[in-house]
């Protein structure tokens, strides 16, 4: 997976082919303006593999209603720049949708758990901030 430095969070993660599901959803919820800002911006992003976990029903219902889309991927942003070592000194991340994002630190993988999704690929820096690649699609509550 690579990100390509100079890109903005929206182009990187478009670009890479590695976040169809993850674009579509930033479209619907139209994020992709703020996510093209100056920032910084930390997102905790699902790949493909993460999204075709969720049930198809779940997701139709998800990508078809837009407000439902924006709280969900909402809950995937901190309006920081924070690298994965620093992510490891936390206890949780305040999200742009008021929400928090509880860290646990263990030592398989990359070793870092956000609520129930484990980071396979950390620290993808972009112009605007940094990708952190997660397993799982974080629903909110």
């Amino acid at each position: 997976m690579t990100i390509q430095t100079g890109k903005n969070i929206v182009k990187a993660a478009a670009e890479s082919g590695n976040f169809k599901a993850l674009t579509i959803a930033i479209n619907t919820a139209g994020l992709e303006r703020t996510l093209s800002a100056k920032g910084p911006f930390t997102v905790f992003a699902p790949n493909d593999d993460a999204f075709e976990k969720v049930p198809s029903k779940t997701l139709i219902d998800l990508l078809g209603d837009k407000e439902k889309t924006t709280k969900v991927l909402s809950h995937h942003i901190a309006h920081t720049k924070i690298m994965s070592e620093d992510i490891k000194n936390l206890k949780a991340i305040k999200t742009i949708d008021g929400g928090e994002l509880s860290v646990h630190v263990h030592r398989i993988g990359h070793g870092i758990k956000i609520n129930d999704a484990e980071l396979v690929q950390p620290d993808l820096e972009c112009t605007n901030g940094v990708i952190h690649i997660i397993d799982k699609v974080l629903m909110s509550k």
